[in-house]
């Protein structure tokens, strides 16, 4: 046993700080980029932003809102080959690189590998993956990646989830072009709760994201983004794609029902009657969604055979607040990214890393506390 005294740091954990700039307007910054990858040929050109492959939100049409802003997309590995081939289809007929920017999540167990040859067969492309492992430091994610390398040649090839820099160099050396960072820091996960392991996300990114570049791959911060802030603050340590999950559950084009909650305030209506008052309670209506994440034990059920008796649950199922167009959503993540670029001087997307120096801190956001009269 060891300890490793080194402070890890999360996204909470740090602000960047302003510096020099040339930047006259958020609008003349470019959000785009070229990715050449290690060992896809393919030059995909975009933002390297995109939901994950959720069984809520790695749906079509939130992938295609993405698609549409330029953005990556991820579609969960449930839906069904007639359904991916008529999708991508419609992309391949909207413009030569949306499909390539469509991922398809696949996993160890699943009929994923079938699926890619009937899609690749009938489509006369290699769609690109996700390969979706939780824990990527078991030894049949490396296997998998060699055999998906030798068979699928060109195929854009995302992995994951590591914490650690030398399993990430590993993977890329063995066929990955980018290497998803991760382990339990995502709003519906809970394997830091029921296992003990992971890694504060900052630090991860930092780390895998040094090894990655250095044998010519890249890195995907998965998990712990809570707000446009944290966007900036994962491509400053070096992250090239940011996937997030529940900044997309709440909106109109993620699967599930709008649900209604009715709650009491402190507010209290008033009303006299001669020399007598009644106090009626004020209740207000708020709008939700259900977001869980695919170890939970609702996700097993809904797309397995459930949870197996081996296995705990890693996953946590919760309502998140209804925001309404997913449209409005990265919106407002462009829109955020664009101000962290013009408060650095980071002309490009690429140049973020270059541009970034955080302070670490003990507090990101001012607090605000209620029922304080300002000057009392």
């Amino acid at each position: 046993m060891r300890i490793i005294q080194e402070k890890q740091l999360d996204f909470s954990d740090v602000l960047i700080q302003p510096r020099r700039s040339t930047i006259e307007s958020r609008k003349c910054v470019d959000l785009t980029r070229d990715y050449k990858f290690k060992w896809c040929p393919n030059v995909i050109k975009g933002t390297g932003i995109m939901q994950a492959n959720m069984g809520t939100i790695g749906n079509f049409e939130v992938s295609k809102k993405m698609l549409d802003y330029g953005l990556f997309a991820c579609l969960h590995k449930h839906h069904n080959i007639e359904d991916l081939i008529s999708f991508y289809k419609k992309l391949m007929k909207d413009g030569d690189d949306k499909w390539m920017r469509c991922l398809l999540g696949i996993g160890l167990r699943d009929n994923g590998i079938e699926k890619l040859r009937t899609i690749n067969n009938e489509l006369g492309i290699q769609v690109g993956v996700k390969f979706d492992v939780p824990n990527g430091y078991i030894p049949q994610v490396k296997e998998s990646v060699i055999k998906l390398r030798e068979e699928f040649p060109d195929m854009f090839i995302m992995v994951g989830n590591v914490v650690t820099g030398d399993i990430t160099e590993d993977l890329i050396l063995s066929g990955a072009d980018v290497v998803c960072v991760g382990v339990g820091g995502g709003s519906a996960c809970l394997t830091r709760k029921q296992t003990g392991c992971g890694r504060p996300q900052l630090s991860a990114v930092i780390e895998c994201a040094d090894s990655a570049h250095q044998v010519g791959g890249m890195v995907c911060s998965d998990g712990g983004v809570t707000c446009p802030g944290d966007v900036g603050k994962a491509f400053g340590a070096g992250a090239d794609m940011i996937m997030m999950g529940g900044m997309f559950a709440g909106t109109d084009e993620a699967d599930g029902e709008i649900i209604e909650k009715r709650y009491a305030t402190n507010e209290r209506l008033v009303h006299s009657y001669g020399i007598t008052e009644s106090h009626e309670i004020v209740y207000e209506t708020k709008k939700y969604k259900q977001f869980y994440g695919m170890s939970s034990t609702l996700a097993q059920e809904k797309f397995g055979n459930g949870k197996p008796s081996y296995r705990a649950s890693e996953g946590r199922v919760t309502l998140v607040p209804y925001v309404g167009s997913v449209t409005d959503v990265i919106e407002e993540i462009l829109g955020g990214l664009r101000s962290t670029m013009s408060y650095i001087g980071a002309k490009k997307l690429k140049d973020i890393p270059k541009q970034c120096t955080f302070y670490r801190v003990n507090n990101q956001l001012n607090r605000i506390y209620e029922n304080t009269t300002i000057g009392k």
